[in-house]
C-alpha cells in the first residue's frame, strides 16, 4: 500500500513538473523578452527622463481587463468623432482625426516600407496614435498589442477579434470572394458584422487594393479623396499558422544576427509583417497604403515593434543605433538611410516634434519611454 502510494506521488509530482515545464517554455517569445528586461531596466535606471516612475508598460490585449479594453476602444471611437487637422484641400477625404493617421501613411508609404527607417517610422507612428489616444482623448492606458503566436490556431476566437464589445470588432460576414493572392479565400470577405467598429466608415483610398475585394474607386487619383465605405474583413488562420507561431517569431528574434537579417525576414513574403495584415485582409487591411483604416493595424503594428524591441534588448547595447537599407521602397534608385535622417509625420508629430532616427531607436530614449509584457 505504502509503496502503491509513493508510486502515485511521484506520478503526480512528475505530472506536475511536466505541466509546469510546459507552462514555463510554452511562450518562447515571452521566455526572450524576460531575458533582455534586464538591460532596459539598467538603462531606465541610469536615465534622467525615462526613470523607472515614467515608464509605461504595454500589454497583449489579451492581458488587459474588459474595462481596459472598452477604454481603448472608447479612445479610438473618439478619434473617428474629432475633427481631421489636415487640409482640407489637399485631403478632402480626411473628414477625422483618426483619418489624418491614415493620410500621413499613405503619403509616406513608399518611402517606410522596405527601407531603413520602417521600423523607426512605425515606432514614432504608433507611439504618436497612442499619444493621440492620451492626450485627444482622455485615454489613460497604453497601445495594447496582438501576440499573433499566442492566437495563431484561431485568430478569429481570439479576443481581439471574436466581435463581442471587449473586441476589436469581429470577422467580415460571410462574402463569395476571391483570394487575395497571399492565402485562400477564408469565410469572410464582407463588412464586418459585430463589435464596436461595425458602423466605423473607411474614408480614403484605395490605392492598392488586392483581389479578396473590389472597393469603389477613390474620385482621386491620389486616394485622398473622400470615399466612404465599411470595414470588411477575411480572417483566417491560414499566415498565422504557417508565418506567424510562436515558434516562427522566436526563430526571426535569435536566428538574425543583425538588423538586415532581421527587418529583412520580418517583412518578406513569409514574414510576420504581411501575415498580420493579410490575416485581418479586406479593404482597408490588404490595401499596404491604406492599411492603418482597420483599427486593428495598430494592435499588429505595436506587435511589430514589440518583436523589435525582444531583438534589440538580446544584445542591447549594440542593437540600439543600428539600421540597414534606403530610403525607397526595396532600396530602389535610393541613397542609404542615415541615423541622422529625419522622420516628420507633420499634424501627427508628438507635441509638433519631429525626430532623427537615431532619436526613435530605443523604446526608453528620446521621445519614447514604455517597455512591453
Amino acid at each position: 500500500m505504502a509503496v502503491g502510494s509513493t508510486l502515485r506521488g511521484l506520478y503526480a509530482l512528475l505530472v506536475a513538473v511536466s505541466f509546469l515545464s510546459v507552462l514555463v517554455s510554452g511562450d518562447a517569445v515571452g521566455d526572450l523578452q524576460t531575458k533582455g528586461r534586464a538591460a532596459v531596466d539598467a538603462t531606465i535606471a541610469k536615465s534622467t527622463t525615462c526613470t523607472k516612475d515614467k515608464v509605461k508598460v504595454r500589454k497583449e490585449w489579451g492581458d488587459i481587463t474588459a474595462a481596459e479594453r472598452k477604454a481603448y476602444i472608447a479612445a479610438v471611437l473618439c478619434l473617428t468623432k474629432a475633427p481631421s487637422k489636415l487640409s482640407a484641400t489637399t485631403y478632402p477625404g480626411a473628414k477625422s482625426r483618426y483619418d489624418d493617421f491614415v493620410a500621413i501613411h499613405m503619403k509616406n508609404t513608399l518611402t517606410i516600407h522596405g527601407t531603413g527607417n520602417f521600423l523607426s517610422w512605425h515606432r514614432y507612428y504608433t507611439y504618436a496614435y497612442e499619444q493621440a489616444l492620451i492626450k485627444e482623448c482622455g485615454y489613460n492606458g497604453t497601445q495594447p498589442y496582438w501576440d499573433w503566436g499566442r492566437w495563431a490556431a484561431s485568430p478569429e476566437t481570439s479576443p481581439i477579434f471574436d466581435g463581442s464589445d471587449t473586441s476589436m470588432s469581429g470577422q467580415g460576414i460571410k462574402t463569395t470572394h476571391n483570394s487575395n493572392g497571399q492565402k485562400p479565400a477564408g469565410n469572410g470577405g464582407g463588412c464586418i458584422e459585430k463589435g464596436p467598429f461595425k458602423d466605423m466608415k473607411v474614408n480614403l483610398g484605395p490605392m492598392a487594393a488586392l483581389g479578396d475585394t473590389s472597393p469603389p474607386k477613390n474620385p482621386r487619383s491620389d486616394g485622398y479623396g473622400y470615399n466612404p465605405r465599411c470595414i470588411k474583413r477575411d480572417l483566417s488562420n491560414y499566415l498565422t499558422q504557417r508565418d506567424a507561431t510562436t515558434v516562427k517569431i522566436a526563430a526571426l528574434i535569435t536566428n538574425s544576427k543583425d538588423i538586415a537579417t532581421f527587418q529583412s525576414q520580418m517583412q518578406a513574403g513569409n514574414g510576420v509583417h504581411p501575415a498580420g495584415h493579410f490575416t485581418i485582409s479586406g479593404d482597408p487591411g490588404s490595401d499596404f497604403y491604406v492599411s492603418p483604416g482597420d483599427p486593428a493595424f495598430w494592435l499588429h503594428h505595436a506587435m511589430i515593434d514589440r518583436v523589435w524591441y525582444i531583438w534589440q534588448t538580446q544584445d542591447f547595447d549594440k542593437r540600439q543605433q543600428v539600421i540597414a537599407g534606403g530610403t525607397s521602397m526595396m532600396g530602389f534608385n535610393s541613397r542609404a538611410q542615415k541615423l541622422e535622417d529625419v522622420v516628420d509625420i507633420e499634424v501627427l508629430n508628438v507635441d509638433g516634434k519631429s525626430y532623427m532616427i537615431k532619436e526613435l531607436v530605443s523604446t526608453v530614449a528620446g521621445p519614447h519611454c514604455y517597455v512591453y509584457e
